[in-house]
Protein backbone atom coordinates (compact mmCIF):
# COMPACT_ATOMS: atom_id res chain seq x y z
CA UNK A 1 0.00 0.00 0.00
CA UNK A 2 1.23 3.30 -0.67
CA UNK A 3 1.23 6.57 1.68
CA UNK A 4 -0.21 9.44 0.03
CA UNK A 5 1.79 12.19 -0.54
CA UNK A 6 1.72 16.13 -0.50
CA UNK A 7 3.45 17.18 -3.72
CA UNK A 8 6.66 19.45 -3.66
CA UNK A 9 5.94 22.83 -2.89
CA UNK A 10 6.65 25.03 -5.95
CA UNK A 11 10.25 26.84 -5.47
CA UNK A 12 9.51 30.54 -4.90
CA UNK A 13 11.83 32.48 -7.67
CA UNK A 14 9.71 30.46 -10.78
CA UNK A 15 7.28 33.77 -10.93
CA UNK A 16 4.25 31.71 -10.23
CA UNK A 17 1.58 32.56 -7.55
CA UNK A 18 0.62 29.68 -5.03
CA UNK A 19 -3.15 29.45 -6.59
CA UNK A 20 -1.52 28.94 -10.22
CA UNK A 21 0.64 25.97 -8.40
CA UNK A 22 -2.45 24.71 -7.08
CA UNK A 23 -4.24 24.59 -10.55
CA UNK A 24 -2.05 23.25 -12.22
CA UNK A 25 -1.77 20.27 -9.22
CA UNK A 26 -5.15 20.00 -9.60
CA UNK A 27 -5.31 19.42 -13.52
CA UNK A 28 -2.95 16.79 -12.74
CA UNK A 29 -5.05 14.93 -10.18
CA UNK A 30 -8.24 15.16 -12.88
CA UNK A 31 -5.80 13.90 -15.73
CA UNK A 32 -4.39 11.12 -13.41
CA UNK A 33 -7.84 9.62 -12.60
CA UNK A 34 -8.89 10.09 -16.39
CA UNK A 35 -5.98 7.90 -17.02
CA UNK A 36 -3.93 11.31 -18.66
CA UNK A 37 -0.18 12.15 -18.49
CA UNK A 38 0.12 15.26 -16.21
CA UNK A 39 0.84 18.32 -18.09
CA UNK A 40 3.85 20.54 -17.02
CA UNK A 41 4.24 24.16 -16.17
CA UNK A 42 5.10 26.27 -18.76
CA UNK A 43 6.76 29.67 -18.36
CA UNK A 44 5.62 31.16 -21.74
CA UNK A 45 1.90 29.96 -21.58
CA UNK A 46 1.88 31.24 -17.98
CA UNK A 47 2.78 34.79 -18.95
CA UNK A 48 0.43 34.28 -22.25
CA UNK A 49 -2.58 33.55 -19.31
CA UNK A 50 -1.52 36.00 -16.84
CA UNK A 51 -1.68 38.52 -19.43
CA UNK A 52 -4.78 37.93 -20.59
CA UNK A 53 -6.30 37.65 -17.22
CA UNK A 54 -5.04 41.02 -16.54
CA UNK A 55 -6.53 42.22 -20.13
CA UNK A 56 -9.72 40.81 -19.39
CA UNK A 57 -10.15 42.74 -15.90
CA UNK A 58 -8.56 45.57 -16.89
CA UNK A 59 -10.87 46.00 -20.26
CA UNK A 60 -13.61 44.87 -18.84
CA UNK A 61 -14.40 42.04 -20.95
CA UNK A 62 -14.89 38.14 -20.00
CA UNK A 63 -14.63 36.35 -24.02
CA UNK A 64 -12.43 34.35 -25.07
CA UNK A 65 -11.81 36.68 -28.33
CA UNK A 66 -10.89 40.12 -26.78
CA UNK A 67 -12.46 43.60 -27.80
CA UNK A 68 -9.81 43.90 -30.53
CA UNK A 69 -10.84 40.45 -32.34
CA UNK A 70 -8.05 38.58 -31.49
CA UNK A 71 -8.47 34.82 -30.40
CA UNK A 72 -6.51 32.51 -28.05
CA UNK A 73 -4.10 31.52 -31.13
CA UNK A 74 -3.69 35.01 -32.14
CA UNK A 75 -2.83 35.96 -28.92
CA UNK A 76 -0.11 33.65 -28.83
CA UNK A 77 1.56 33.77 -32.14
CA UNK A 78 1.95 37.79 -31.38
CA UNK A 79 3.72 36.54 -28.24
CA UNK A 80 5.52 34.11 -30.30
CA UNK A 81 3.94 30.83 -29.15
CA UNK A 82 3.40 27.90 -31.73
CA UNK A 83 1.42 25.01 -30.21
CA UNK A 84 -1.72 26.19 -28.91
CA UNK A 85 -3.80 23.59 -27.59
CA UNK A 86 -6.93 25.22 -25.74
CA UNK A 87 -7.99 28.11 -23.31
CA UNK A 88 -9.77 27.99 -20.57
CA UNK A 89 -11.00 31.27 -18.77
CA UNK A 90 -13.29 31.56 -15.73
CA UNK A 91 -13.95 34.99 -13.25
CA UNK A 92 -14.84 35.28 -9.75
CA UNK A 93 -13.72 32.18 -8.21
CA UNK A 94 -11.58 33.00 -5.01
CA UNK A 95 -9.14 30.22 -5.20
CA UNK A 96 -7.55 27.13 -6.97
CA UNK A 97 -9.75 24.29 -5.84
CA UNK A 98 -13.42 26.96 -6.66
CA UNK A 99 -11.99 27.13 -10.24
CA UNK A 100 -11.14 23.78 -10.63
CA UNK A 101 -14.76 22.95 -9.86
CA UNK A 102 -16.31 25.63 -12.06
CA UNK A 103 -14.07 24.11 -14.98
CA UNK A 104 -14.67 20.24 -14.42
CA UNK A 105 -18.33 21.09 -13.80
CA UNK A 106 -18.26 22.85 -17.48
CA UNK A 107 -18.07 19.43 -20.72
CA UNK A 108 -15.60 22.20 -22.26
CA UNK A 109 -13.62 23.08 -19.88
CA UNK A 110 -13.35 19.73 -18.78
CA UNK A 111 -12.53 18.25 -22.16
CA UNK A 112 -9.43 20.47 -21.99
CA UNK A 113 -8.47 19.87 -18.75
CA UNK A 114 -9.04 15.54 -19.49
CA UNK A 115 -7.16 16.15 -23.17
CA UNK A 116 -4.88 13.72 -22.78
CA UNK A 117 -2.69 15.32 -26.10
CA UNK A 118 -2.34 18.58 -24.40
CA UNK A 119 1.50 18.35 -22.65
CA UNK A 120 2.18 21.54 -20.91
CA UNK A 121 -0.38 24.22 -19.11
CA UNK A 122 0.17 27.99 -18.13
CA UNK A 123 -2.31 28.85 -15.45
CA UNK A 124 -2.65 32.98 -14.96
CA UNK A 125 -4.70 34.98 -12.49
CA UNK A 126 -5.07 38.72 -12.09
CA UNK A 127 -6.77 39.54 -8.70
CA UNK A 128 -9.08 42.65 -9.01
CA UNK A 129 -12.34 44.00 -8.18
CA UNK A 130 -15.12 42.09 -10.25
CA UNK A 131 -12.19 39.23 -10.09
CA UNK A 132 -10.49 37.09 -9.78
CA UNK A 133 -9.75 36.38 -13.67
CA UNK A 134 -8.39 32.98 -14.24
CA UNK A 135 -7.17 31.93 -17.49
CA UNK A 136 -5.22 28.36 -18.65
CA UNK A 137 -3.85 28.21 -21.31
CA UNK A 138 -2.76 24.47 -22.90
CA UNK A 139 -0.20 23.46 -24.90
CA UNK A 140 0.59 20.02 -27.19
Amino acid sequence: PTTPTTPPAPTPGEGHSADEAAVLTLVNQERAQAGCGPVRANPPLATLAAAFSKDMATRGFFDHTDPDGNTPWDRATKAGLAGLGGENIARGQGDAQAVMNAWMNSPGHKANILNCEFRTLGVGVYVAAGGPWWTQDFGF
